[in-house]
């Protein structure tokens, strides 16, 4: 008679939540190439993430460059790219990813934000 065997195999492990902000390699290509072009110093300056009120869903994001993180900003490092993100900005942003894409219809920076409950079809405005 053959034996059997009963094994028990453990379900996957959940993925771990990114901690603080995430920046793709296009999008990091990309904030490295406007940052020449506006004459920003890598060393010092930076891309400035945040959120303000308004848009269609009630909060929407906002992307500049800046020459220098504030005092209480929280810093992100991405090879020569900096990322600097508010204490107030960070409480949505948390857990993000930014991306670049090109396509046909489009291009730009495109938010993956996990805190976001709802959107709009614009893509820069969302709801927490």
């Amino acid at each position: 008679m053959a034996e059997e065997t009963t094994k028990t195999v453990a379900p996957p492990a959940p993925a771990a939540p990114i901690k603080g902000i995430q920046v793709t390699d296009k999008a990091i290509a990309k904030i490295r190439s406007a940052m020449a072009k506006e004459s920003i110093s890598a060393a010092e300056g930076g891309l400035r993430l945040g959120v303000q009120g308004g848009g269609c869903s009630g909060l929407s994001y906002n992307i500049r460059f800046d020459t220098q993180p504030r005092e209480r900003d929280r810093i992100f490092q991405f090879d020569d790219v900096r990322v600097f993100v508010d204490p107030k900005s960070f409480i949505y942003l948390h857990g993000m990813i930014l991306d670049y894409q090109e396509t046909l219809m489009q291009q730009g920076f495109v938010f993956v934000n996990p805190n976001s409950t709802k959107s709009c079809g614009c893509g820069t405005s969302f709801s927490a």
